[in-house]
């Protein structure tokens, strides 16, 4: 590569994040649906067919933060799991959870860009669901290892799910029973959920306590999705400093 061609890459890079961080300063200002190209150009001292060179149409910077948002939160995730993987498959999945709820409080903005209101007149396209999946793959994983190592509890399906149900294994994890991933859909709505309420001001004037309140909530989840503690009760003997929440080396995810 030239000097020359090197310089201008940098340079390109440079101008990209500067759009991306202009863009997201006007998320949190005015939110999604006020995002406009020519006020970013405008903001940034550019003419607007200057950004257009970057970012052909508002869709396709929206798209680039919302990958952005997804990769930020499935990196926020993984790198918690990574930090507990001797806690068992149940310290993962809440610490997991909290890393999810970590990063949403600490990035309410782009957190509302991927999980709040759709944007009126966008779809997004099929380029964001390998980062939108990070958080739902990282869960299946956990969930795969728990059924190798220590098995999952099933809840019985109602006869009118089974089909449905079957599909869903077979679409996102066939190795895993149609019981236990019907279930993961669920605690995957549910953890979304709780993280809004709280983002949003549900929660508000209702729950003072939150995180007590949300690890109480995502241990509940996991026993939804068939995860059991081994040591409970006396079956197996628990190894020093090992717990059945967040366990490991930190005790819950950074915001």
């Amino acid at each position: 590569m030239s000097t020359a061609h090197g310089a201008r890459a940098r340079a390109r890079i440079e101008v990209t994040a500067a759009i991306k961080d202009e863009a997201r300063r006007q998320l949190a200002a005015d939110g999604a649906a006020k995002l406009s190209l020519r006020a970013v150009a405008r903001e940034l001292g550019m003419a607007s067919s200057a950004l257009y060179r970057y970012f052909p149409s508002r869709d396709d910077l929206l798209t680039a933060l919302i990958i952005d948002a997804y990769d930020s939160l499935g990196e926020a995730a993984e790198t918690a799991h990574d930090e507990v993987t001797d806690a068992g498959p149940l310290g993962r999945w809440t610490r997991v959870c909290e890393a999810v709820r970590g990063w949403a409080l600490a990035h309410p903005h782009e957190y509302a860009l991927i999980y709040g209101s759709p944007v009126p007149g966008y779809t997004a396209p099929q380029a964001t669901v390998p980062a939108a999946s990070r958080v739902g793959l990282l869960l299946i994983r956990i969930l795969r290892d728990a059924q190798r190592e220590v098995g999952l509890a099933r809840t019985p399906l109602a006869a009118d799910l089974r089909t449905e149900a079957a599909r869903l294994a077979a679409d996102l994890a066939p190795d895993l029973p149609p019981e236990v991933v019907t279930a993961l859909v669920a605690a995957w709505a549910q953890l979304y959920g709780l993280v809004g309420f709280e983002v949003f001001g549900q929660f508000n004037r209702v729950v003072e306590d939150r995180e007590p309140f949300f690890r109480q909530a995502v241990t509940q989840l996991a026993q939804g999705v068939g995860l059991v503690d081994p040591y409970r009760n006396g079956a197996a003997r628990r190894p020093a400093g090992h717990g059945t929440g967040t366990g490991g080396k930190g005790s819950r995810a950074g915001s």
